[in-house]
């Protein structure tokens, strides 16, 4: 089967050159198998700060720290309101809240109304990150099975982000990721293990910019 092409035009600069201070992955229905092989790939001197939001039901407790923790060399936490963002460590959002990102690169959760059905969504943690991060902030997209993330991953861009998403023909999930391959929003698609090699190619410090 052919692999699906993003259909807008390739980037002067490629993300695996780029120094990025953010790294944001959206999942919902079979991303959490790829999330624990793209985590467990990450090295302990990871430099970006990673977010992660995954579309759970919002009253049962959720156990993604705890599984993320014993794959990842990186510390994983479901962060409080207010928490400052750290290069080297991974936010997870907690059930029923939007995880976003402050002006002053902080955390905030927000029990507003659920988005394309999901709180927390996906959108609203790639539309915030990308207002404060810019050109610092790598946005990637994992199976799932509605359009959450998409709109995100046009913000990302519009605002010199890069953008991911995984090959749909590897997700379980495929209609996430082709979503946003079909709107044209996505700079590269990948395979699960394309994507955790170009994490760990990535700089392992992060330049300021002028």
């Amino acid at each position: 089967m052919p692999a699906h092409r993003s259909t807008v035009k390739p980037r002067a600069a490629s993300a695996r050159s780029r120094a990025f201070e953010l790294v944001t992955f959206g999942a919902s229905a079979g991303g959490i198998e790829v999330l624990h092989g793209l985590l467990a790939a990450l090295p302990k001197d990871f430099a970006p700060a990673v977010m992660i939001v995954v579309h759970l039901p919002p009253d049962p407790p959720s156990y993604l720290v705890q599984s993320f923790s014993h794959r990842c060399a990186l510390p994983v936490i479901e962060p409080d309101a207010h928490e400052q963002i750290l290069g080297g460590r991974v936010y997870v959002a907690p059930p029923g809240y939007h995880l976003m990102v402050e002006s002053d690169r902080t955390v905030a959760l927000s029990t507003e109304a659920a988005v394309r059905f999901s709180r927390p969504s996906i959108d609203v943690m790639f539309e915030s990150a990308a207002w404060v991060y810019r050109e610092r902030l790598l946005a990637i997209l994992l199976s799932g099975a509605n359009e959450d993330g998409v709109r995100g991953l046009a913000t990302v861009r519009s605002l010199g982000g890069h953008t991911w998403a995984q090959d749909p023909d590897t997700a379980s999930s495929p209609e996430m990721p082709r979503a946003a391959i079909e709107r044209g929003v996505v700079d590269d698609v990948l395979t699960p293990s394309s994507i955790a090699q170009s994490l760990v190619g990535l700089p392992a410090s992060i330049d300021q910019p002028a």
